[in-house]
């Protein structure tokens, strides 16, 4: 049951939806369809340790750090299987990159695919390749080659990998429908996941060659916009680059698709790409937490450097930089972990260990706690409780209000960055290389 303090933000609030394209109890995209809120019940509190033993646990083949999808009762993620390169080879590929080289791995081939997973056994149905690479760019040692969190409209998955390809598949029948590659520089792998909305999969491509938001036909992955981001006001190619996962923000006067790039918040118009207003926020590159809405104003963390929290106005017009900024933290604010919004509040993990809690109407902090561990899942709202996995696959749960108080901590054993999906009664959470389902006993 829902602790009846808390409002149930669906994604958005005041009169706002959110585009939903399969069934209201599938959770069909990355933090599922209402921004890792959840009205699911009966879900658990307690799991993992020694003696606690999950549903069901399946050993997925390869690696990735894609979030579960589920759709018609079937599990849907993406993994990577990769060939190691020599030391020679990977010393030679790695000198000649702009990043430092400690940061990044490389491989000498990756096979890119898309499994399907039974929800009641766990048993793995399906494991369609979707693209191979000889020779892929390098990725950061934190990352995969299968990051992005695929999104599907019921009757097809999409699956994404970044500038290594985009793929839709058939669920029914695990046909590759078509597959596309976009040309873009990430340098340390692909992050954002697709959005889907109308006849439209939107994808966020900030590299350091260059900067764009592309919709394709959901049908045939012909391009049907493409638009250029503001002009960024940086040297360092390095510092263009962006990771940030768009939101549509449906709303009575005017559909919204925001989405975060370097130094720039843009809303655009998803029919046609068409601007409906920009801020510039900071000279922050690299962010990679999805914006969260609440009535109407957008709360976004900038990325590096700075890790500031905005809260702006979503229902300007033209540049609002001057005008549409409610208020910023410049303490550290999340880096990878994306916020959760319950009630008035907003509360978000970093990459430190803290998980904080702030008025989401005037940024007043009311808590902030050391808990240890690195946090790169988003977290989920779920029976009135707050669910934040950290690296190590403990998953911390806590009581929201405006004191800090922890009512379980739950470990799996496995290396973990992805965020918990719902499905029923239940939580699917993937560490490496297993995934999970949670149920109470």
């Amino acid at each position: 049951m829902i602790h009846p303090r808390i409002t149930i933000v669906l994604a958005l609030c005041g009169g706002y939806a959110v585009n939903q394209p399969a069934s209201a109890e599938d959770w069909w995209q990355f933090r599922g369809p209402h921004a890792g809120h959840t009205t699911a019940t009966g879900l658990p509190t307690r799991w993992g340790g020694f003696f606690d033993e999950p549903h069901w646990k399946t050993t997925l083949p390869g690696k990735g750090w894609s979030s579960p999808i589920v759709v018609n009762d079937q599990i849907w993620l993406t993994t990577a299987e990769h060939v190691a390169l020599d030391t020679s080879g990977v010393t030679q590929k790695l000198a000649e990159l702009p990043l430092n080289s400690r940061d990044l791995v490389t491989h000498a081939s990756v096979r890119l695919i898309a499994l399907a997973v039974n929800t009641q056994t766990g048993q793995l149905v399906r494991e369609t390749e979707l693209f191979e690479h000889r020779d892929p760019p390098p990725i950061h040692s934190m990352n995969s080659y299968a990051s992005p969190t695929p999104t599907t409209d019921g009757e097809r998955v999409y699956c994404h990998f970044g500038a290594l390809g985009t793929a839709c598949v058939s669920i029914e029948t695990g046909e590759v429908l078509w597959r596309r590659e976009l040309d873009v520089d990430e340098i340390t792998g692909g992050a954002a996941s697709p959005v889907l909305w109308q006849d439209r999969l939107i994808l966020a491509c900030d590299g350091a060659d260059q900067q764009y938001l592309i919709a394709l036909d959901k049908i045939t992955g012909e391009t049907r916009w493409q638009v250029k981001r503001p002009p960024i006001t940086v040297a360092d190619d390095t510092a263009r680059r962006s990771f940030s996962t768009p939101v549509i923000v449906d709303g009575p006067k005017r559909c919204q698709l925001i989405s975060l790039a370097a130094q720039w918040l843009v809303s655009y118009n998803p029919v046609d790409g068409s601007e409906w207003w920009r801020a510039r926020l900071s000279d922050g590159y690299s962010a990679v937490p999805t914006p969260v809405i609440a009535g109407n104003r957008v709360f976004v963390c900038t990325g590096f450097t700075g890790h500031e929290l905005v809260a702006v106005d979503i229902t300007g017009t033209g540049d609002v930089t001057d005008t549409a900024i409610a208020w910023r933290t410049t303490r550290q604010s999340s880096e990878i972990s994306s916020p959760i919004i319950v009630g008035d509040e907003i509360y978000f993990a970093s990459s430190q260990g803290v998980i904080k809690c702030l008025d989401h109407r005037t940024g007043t902090q009311h808590w902030q706690e050391r808990v240890g561990g690195n946090f790169v899942a988003s977290p989920t709202l779920a029976g009135g409780k707050l669910f934040f996995t950290n690296h190590s696959g403990v998953t911390i749960v806590l009581q929201p209000g405006k004191e800090y108080m922890e009512l379980a901590k739950n470990e799996l054993f496995g290396e973990s960055y992805s965020s918990l999906a719902v499905y029923k009664q239940s939580f699917l959470l993937r560490t490496h290389p297993y995934l999970f389902r949670l149920k109470s006993q």
